[in-house]
């Protein structure tokens, strides 16, 4: 059960969902229709998918009505499912902290609750809203009653697992660490698609949720100064999200719309054009809590194509990335800039840092490895 993301574009969700089904078991979602995806009701892979409407919200109030208009559909869909075939788990991944609602009502029939903490729910709020007061307590609250509710909780991270120990109350046994490694039979590396690049030397490429705490305004000034310097770099921005449409109105005052493709939402195939031609791949999230402790998918997707990478010095980029990336000073552009120009006029430490990640990934971070544990996380809730 996902709220913010349809699937199958949801990468990890769909990753999870197909490897419990090939180790056996029957497969059901519940998510949103968004950009793409859109049919109520289809058959992927032989899992069921089943899509409720759902209008994003921003601001407090309108993720309370968003979040509202997902739990009532959530609850009506997992009814339907337990009618046709009786389910033995509910799968719930945050954001919101709220899926346990559901989960509850099937308890007495004996259905456990796995809590997939994709996103710190109490952080994400104080990086969105820069404040705390009664929402925050609420975010907070929801938090513990989803760990209270869940029988185990999967974590991204070390970090996560943590949270999920002392602010859980967790036992570290029915607590999982499963990161969100690429499949590199998905992640294909391809040659260059020249044209992305506009007739420009250099494509610097990001993907990802374009959010307020993903810093995207800051990725725009870092471009400002290096375009200032040279206008030999062109600009890939593959993903969408609440702030899309201010971030390219940003870009058009700043005046930086001819160095700049915003692709919204694409399949993989675009995604992997658009990625596999950049010479540099960024991460420019803003060094909030939340940014700060969680692993994100787009650092070990560029690790799996080859591509060096440019972010803030956070604890889980850093973990994931190492040596290949080069990390900025927090929330300074001009720093973030100069690390892209460094890696624009070296090719060789590209392709050093390039290789490094890719090894990373296949020897250790890959989905072959980190499906291994979600099977046997699955194999031990069913023992029990």
């Amino acid at each position: 059960m996902i709220e913010n993301l349809p699937a199958p574009f949801d990468r990890r969700v769909w990753q999870e969902a197909t490897t419990l089904k090939d180790h056996g078991a029957k497969v059901s979602i519940i998510c949103p229709k968004m950009k793409g995806y859109t049919k109520s009701y289809e058959v992927i892979d032989d899992i069921e998918i089943y899509r409720h409407a759902l209008k994003e919200g921003k601001g407090a109030l309108g993720y309370l009505l968003e979040y509202t208009q997902a739990i009532f559909w959530e609850f009506i869909l997992s009814w339907k499912i337990f009618f046709k075939k009786k389910f033995h788990i509910i799968h719930g991944c945050n954001p919101p902290d709220l899926i346990f609602l559901t989960a509850l009502f099937f308890k007495p029939f004996g259905v456990k609750y796995i809590f997939d903490h994709h996103d710190i729910n109490p952080e994400l709020y104080i990086s969105k809203f820069e404040k705390k007061g009664f929402f925050y307590n609420l975010m907070v609250l929801f938090e513990k009653l989803t760990f209270k509710t869940a029988y185990a909780s999967i974590a991204t991270n070390e970090s996560y697992k943590n949270i999920a120990v002392t602010r859980g109350n967790m036992s570290e046994d029915r607590v999982q660490v499963v990161r969100s490694g690429p499949k590199l039979e998905r992640l294909k590396i391809i040659p260059p698609v020249e044209n992305l690049k506009k007739g420009k030397k250099y494509l610097i490429g990001y993907i990802g949720v374009i959010g307020e705490q993903e810093g995207l305004d800051l990725l725009l000034e870092s471009a400002k100064y290096i375009l200032s310097k040279r206008d030999d770099v062109q600009f890939g921005i593959v993903g969408d999200g609440t702030h899309l449409n201010e971030i390219k109105n940003l870009c058009n005052e700043m005046g930086l719309s001819n160095h700049f493709d915003f692709y919204g939402r694409v399949d993989d195939e675009m995604m992997l054009n658009v990625l596999n031609t950049a010479d540099v791949c960024v991460n420019p999230d803003k060094p909030t809590a939340m940014n700060d402790l969680s692993t994100m998918n787009k650092i070990m997707e560029y690790m799996a194509l080859k591509k060096p990478i440019v972010q803030y010095t956070l604890k889980e980029g850093q973990f994931s990335a190492q040596e290949a990336s080069l990390y900025a000073i927090n929330t300074d552009p001009i720093d973030f800039a100069n690390k892209i120009i460094t890696l624009l006029d070296d090719e060789s430490l590209r392709v050093k840092m390039g290789e490094f990640g890719y090894q990373r990934v296949k020897k250790e971070l890959s989905w072959e490895f980190e499906s291994t544990k979600l099977v046997n996380f699955y194999t031990k809730v069913f023992e029990k």
